[in-house]
């Protein structure tokens, strides 16, 4: 039994300058699944992703297994450095078959539909950023994310090229950027700031047309740590997204800081997706 890899259509480019391309999964010449192949640019780099891979035919034969390192080789040939994979939380056998390809957990990918938020707690005030603050303050959040992601399984080179440097395009005029709240907790007479909170009101939308939301950065200073702030700066971010009339709220977590993941699950987020990548 024969199982070979077809292209479905030609090759497209993607929107950030990549390519992208579906491809048949074939068993003596008959479709017995498919997947698709991304590359996208990061810094010099190229950066490879598997998506869409589905087995309909003859499941437990390999043939998932076979798709996955001939999807590895298309993109080893488009010159990528790394691959990533995002799987669906519900979906245990894709997640045992990439720790069988030697991919690494990295990050989690977690929701929750928003209703009525808390109170936030005595003593503590919320205030704007201000914007002299913000190229300073997105320079030392830009260096936590590369550490991070070294942490997570990039090498240093991969890291600089994820986080960047200067302003992103989605926050073009800083913390003042249309669609973009950033937000910083005080104590009760000033004191601090405890921490901050980044949110974009709408990353994008969903299938039943309402947008989500997704906090880009929740951060506490060091010195306040230990003492609940993280939890409230998340009810600021949900407080946000319902005053801007949004109710799907994401985000993303390193799958090594559990405590952070602890936190997110207390408050009724739950994990949609997996996040497992390695180098090619």
């Amino acid at each position: 039994m024969t199982t070979t890899l077809r292209p479905e259509g030609p090759e497209t480019p993607t929107a950030a300058g990549g390519r992208t391309r579906r491809w048949l999964i074939l068993s003596n010449g008959r479709q017995v699944g498919a997947l698709r192949t991304t590359a996208e640019p990061q810094a010099d780099q190229l950066w490879g992703e598997i998506s869409e891979l589905e087995i309909t035919e003859g499941r437990g034969r390999g043939r998932g297994t076979f798709g996955g390192l001939a999807a590895e080789e298309v993109l080893r040939d488009w010159g990528c450095a790394r691959v990533d994979v995002g799987v669906p939380e519900r979906a245990g056998t894709a997640r045992g078959l990439a720790v069988a390809l030697g991919y690494t957990e990295r990050a989690l990918l977690m929701s929750k539909r928003l209703a009525a938020v808390a109170d936030l707690p005595a003593g503590v005030s919320v205030r704007p950023f201000d914007p002299a603050d913000f190229d300073g303050w997105l320079a030392r959040s830009t260096e936590d994310y590369r550490r991070s992601l070294v942490e997570s399984g990039l090498t240093e080179e991969q890291a600089r090229a994820r986080a960047g440097g200067g302003r992103p395009a989605s926050v073009p005029q800083g913390a003042e950027t249309p669609g973009v709240v950033i937000r910083r907790l005080y104590g009760a007479e000033g004191e601090g700031p405890y921490g901050s909170v980044w949110v974009q009101l709408r990353l994008y939308d969903l299938p039943d047309g309402e947008p989500l939301a997704w906090v880009c950065g929740v951060e506490v200073s060091p010195a306040h740590r230990g003492r609940g702030h993280g939890r409230t700066l998340m009810l600021v971010a949900e407080r946000e997204c319902l005053a801007a009339g949004v109710r799907n709220l994401g985000l993303n977590v390193f799958a090594r800081n559990e405590v952070a993941a602890r936190l997110y699950a207390s408050l009724g987020y739950e994990v949609t997706e997996r996040r497992y990548g390695k180098p090619l």
